[in-house]
């Protein structure tokens, strides 16, 4: 199939209200009106989940909220993001910080929980797991007491060239100052593995 799509167009809006500020992506132009509704309003449940998940975190009073995004790849009909949120409310010995990766198909506007990255039946998460904890130990990163790291199906992730990159969230494996611990994995070292028209197996491919 042609690798080569246009980027998808992507604009920045925001939303404001008393103590906070979230700047979010907003897909447009795209071929089918179905696939940038259906992109927009998935990015739109993300923010609010997040935005639930802080109100769990942050218990204190007067919230201070501050949301960013960063696009991760926009190309070839792949589009693959990342959302933050930082809330800090006083007298909470510090704000918290939820992270999120969403990818999409830009012609259906589908998007791609990791399992989805990979044929049905493949040791996916046997193969993520082993690799992650090699870079544990490679890293020497800091982890907390008696955590065993394993990869679920709905693990966050996002892709950017030629690599799949999960992540976990603040406090889940390692102690809050390692921040959000990110694991790169090589797209080729994947091939054998990943679904047959998936975003690994598109950015794996030659430039056409």
């Amino acid at each position: 199939m042609p690798l080569y799509e246009p980027p998808v167009q992507v604009r920045t809006l925001a939303y404001d209200a008393p103590g906070i500020r979230i700047q979010y992506p907003q897909v447009a132009g795209l071929a089918s009106p179905q696939a940038e509704e259906r992109i927009n309003r998935a990015i739109i449940g993300q923010i609010q989940e997040m935005q639930r998940i802080q109100q769990h975190a942050q218990t204190g009073s007067h919230p201070q909220t501050t949301g960013n995004f960063e696009i991760k790849t926009n190309e070839r009909g792949i589009l693959s993001l990342v959302l933050s949120n930082y809330t800090y409310s006083a007298p909470m010995a510090h704000g918290y910080t939820v992270a999120k990766g969403l990818t999409f198909n830009a012609r259906t506007g589908a998007s791609y929980a990791l399992a989805d990255l990979f044929q049905s039946g493949s040791n996916y998460q046997a193969k993520l797991t082993s690799e992650i904890n090699a870079q544990i130990r490679k890293r020497n990163l800091p982890m907390l007491e008696g955590t065993t790291v394993t990869v679920q199906p709905t693990q966050d992730y996002y892709v950017a060239d030629k690599a799949l990159v999960v992540f976990y969230p603040l406090y889940s494996i390692a102690p809050y100052y390692a921040g959000f611990p990110m694991f790169p994995v090589s797209v080729y070292d994947l091939q054998n593995i990943a679904a047959e028209e998936g975003p690994l197996t598109v950015l794996a491919a030659d430039i056409a």
